[in-house]
């Protein structure tokens, strides 16, 4: 309520004095990057990682070669470690429930750019998401269950559509994903519900039954957001795909 006053206050005294398009600072952003523009391409994957882009479908193709050496280079993997290290942090500090809800306490993954890189694909069929996607070659290569782990997910995993489920589940173990208590597709049911509705939805039946949702681990902000959220959440980078 202070903040939408003092925003009043500050638009009325701009409609005595000035415009607001005289007080606020005219700051260029970066909408048409040109090839090679580092700087804003590293600004747009901010804005990406940030939510403040939505919607978006295929990467902006000046940025390719930022998004390509960003994905193969040090950084995505420096940026993995440091997620996976606050994750770790935080989890060796959670309470464990006993009583009648020992064995309730729950840590959810998301599987891809999660747990698993598909990073063979976009580099190959993708364009690291410079092209749009197409759900044909996607599922081809989901079927071959060859999608590696991610390191960092990895590490912190072991301190700790309904149709591709086989691929999926030989998938993880493969990677040296085990030991997970269940692993919650996309049914029939769910076609044509956002990954916003469905992964609230999911999270809201798991808490109905009892299950305390510690944390949340995803490269996407429609794994974390909308109620009801876990205590705590932690985003992965990915600058090559949205998924609303």
């Amino acid at each position: 309520m202070f903040f939408t006053l003092s925003l009043i206050s500050v638009l009325a005294a701009a409609a005595h004095s000035q415009s607001l398009r005289g007080i606020v600072p005219k700051v260029p952003y970066p909408k048409n990057i040109l090839e090679g523009d580092t700087v804003n391409c590293e600004s747009w994957k901010f804005a990406v990682e940030t939510n403040n882009i939505r919607s978006w479908t295929t990467i902006p193709t000046s940025c390719l070669k930022y998004v390509q050496d960003y994905m193969n280079g040090p950084r995505y993997a420096a940026d993995c470690n440091a997620v996976a290290g606050y994750a770790i942090e935080y989890a060796q500090n959670v309470s464990i429930s006993h009583g009648s809800r020992a064995g309730k306490d729950a840590w959810i993954f998301d599987v891809d750019e999660t747990l698993l890189s598909n990073l063979p694909y976009y580099k190959t069929v993708g364009g690291y998401g410079s092209k749009v996607f197409n759900e044909t070659s996607f599922n081809e290569w989901v079927a071959k269950a060859a999608a590696p782990a991610i390191p960092s997910s990895l590490k912190f995993y072991r301190q700790l559509l309904e149709d591709q489920r086989s691929s999926t589940e030989k998938n993880l173990k493969a990677a040296g994903f085990g030991f997970w208590e269940m692993l919650i597709l996309r049914g029939s049911d769910d076609e044509g519900k956002t990954a916003e509705l469905y992964k609230s939805e999911r999270r809201a039946w798991l808490e109905s039954s009892g299950y305390k949702i510690h944390g949340n681990s995803g490269d996407q902000w429609s794994d974390l957001a909308c109620t009801p959220l876990a205590t705590r959440s932690f985003k992965l980078p990915n600058p090559m795909y949205y998924v609303a």
